[in-house]
């Protein structure tokens, strides 16, 4: 089973492009990651803000802002 992700991000937000492009350089197509865009529902919106890039597994959040490498390696290393 290839594991999930969801990124909560924003269009034209450089930081979101900027987590995803370094998930798929160390990860390839190994890993699936939702694109959830935080505009398209006032409770995201209000929930994440400012807030985003925000990566979650299975709902549990990793990092935001940056990609915090060792955080998705300890989850991904506890499924």
């Amino acid at each position: 089973m290839m594991p999930s992700l969801t990124l909560y991000y924003r269009r034209d937000c450089h930081l979101c492009e900027q987590m995803l492009a370094e998930i798929h350089a160390l990860y390839d197509e190994s890993l699936e990651v939702r694109l959830v865009d935080v505009d398209s529902e006032s409770g995201l919106k209000q929930r994440y803000g400012l807030k985003v890039p925000v990566l979650t597994g299975n709902d549990q959040e990793l990092c935001h802002g940056r990609l915090d490498t060792t955080s998705l390696e300890e989850y991904l290393q506890s499924l």
